[in-house]
């Protein structure tokens, strides 16, 4: 949700974030990092954001939280062993 309360479009949003970590198996399914993947929490669809994002690919995780605030998305901080995500 954006913080005025609306849902952000495009609706796959977060599946196209989450694609800059991704990749393909085998069986040509799209596997998503454990460090950035889409979810969906009580109906909002958000991505989940492994702290260490910031340390191993500190480019994305900064260009995330930019393109967050930009297009207004709230981002909620769960704990220090948990995910940031941003919701939209």
């Amino acid at each position: 949700m954006t913080t005025n309360g609306r849902k952000f479009r495009p609706s796959d949003w977060a599946e196209r974030m989450s694609g800059m970590l991704s990749t393909f198996g085998r069986d040509q399914r799209i596997r998503y990092s454990p460090l950035l993947y889409p979810m969906t929490v009580n109906g909002v669809k958000c991505i989940s954001i492994d702290p260490d994002l910031q340390k191993y690919h500190p480019e994305i995780f900064t260009y995330i939280l930019q393109w967050a605030e930009n297009n207004r998305l709230n981002v909620i901080e769960t704990g220090d062993e948990e995910p940031k995500a941003a919701n939209g």
